[in-house]
């Protein structure tokens, strides 16, 4: 995988009961439906966003919190971004890899929170909002990639993680990361639960990613030090007393290759050659509560 990316045109959302993300003094009406499994559809090939996007209608008493790298604002106005931002109308929709800092507004989203790497859309007022790894020795490091708003009944972290760099020169750096990032989640974690979401520049498994044995260990993203401290937050080591967090992707699709980034090179949109770097990770016992997870084909 290249360090420099493209801006894909598959992103995530999932779907959650709308009390879990609520701000302080809101009400929401509870719900037992069960998840509701995506219909798979094809790897999209386009490279800009049609004019026209539809999406599953929205299930009841949810809020739908979405994720997308866009490789530069600048660059996804021009491939469509208002379409889909009208046409999915997302009630939190976290951007990563933004390359700006602005400050404005879109129709019906109250909120927006901006770093150069990161952006939150937000139809909710958080509590607080952070924008700092804690303990990490590094800021400026750290500056840009992270934002964490805290709800009512729920932290949501979006990041646009360390990537480890071409040759893997910046492998240390991500290492130091996410020392520092393992243990802030599982603080929050202890708090209330938590939704991390985002570019998270890891492929967890060989299903991950398209050509596994080939890069294993020689792209970022990819590596025993990156794909192990993403399993050590899904299930603590022995000796770490924290909760564990579950990849909602994987769960409810166990054996599917959808992927979320794919290369310049070589033609590999056309190809379906890619990666799935953005996801969602969510504390474990959010999981039930989850009834929708997909990444939505949005060929022209």
């Amino acid at each position: 995988m290249p360090p420099k990316k493209q801006s894909s045109l598959k992103r995530q959302h999932t779907e959650i009961m709308e009390d879990e993300t609520q701000a302080q003094g809101s009400s929401a009406k509870r719900s037992k439906s069960n998840v509701s499994q995506q219909i798979e559809n094809p790897q999209p090939t386009n490279k800009v966003l049609p004019v026209n996007i539809s999406f599953p209608q929205r299930l009841p008493d949810t809020i739908r919190i979405a994720a997308w790298n866009v490789c530069g604002f600048s660059a996804s106005q021009k491939k469509g971004f208002k379409y889909y931002v009208e046409a999915e109308d997302a009630d939190i929709l976290v951007l990563s890899e933004t390359k700006a800092r602005f400050a404005t507004c879109f129709s019906r989203a109250s909120l927006i929170l901006c770093t150069a790497g990161i952006a939150i859309l937000s139809k909710y007022k958080p509590l607080t909002v952070t924008k700092t790894l804690p303990n990490h020795p590094d800021p400026q490091l750290v500056k840009g990639r992270i934002i964490t708003l805290e709800f009512e009944k729920c932290y949501l972290i979006g990041t646009y993680v360390v990537n480890a760099g071409r040759d893997l020169k910046t492998l240390d750096q991500k290492k130091e990361w996410n020392r520092h990032f393992e243990d802030y989640i599982r603080d929050l974690d202890r708090k209330k639960p938590v939704i991390w979401t985002g570019d998270l520049n890891v492929a967890p498994s060989e299903k991950d990613l398209s050509n596994a044995k080939k890069n294993w260990n020689k792209q970022p993203g990819y590596t025993e030090a990156e794909t192990t401290s993403f399993k050590n937050i899904l299930n603590p080591p022995e000796g770490i007393d924290a909760g564990r967090f579950i990849d909602i992707w994987r769960h409810f699709h166990p054996s599917d290759k959808h992927y979320t980034y794919f290369s310049y090179r070589f033609n590999c949109r056309l190809k379906g050659l890619g990666w799935r770097l953005d996801m969602f990770v969510l504390s474990e016992r959010l999981t039930e509560r989850v009834k929708m997870v997909r990444l939505p084909s949005l060929s022209a």
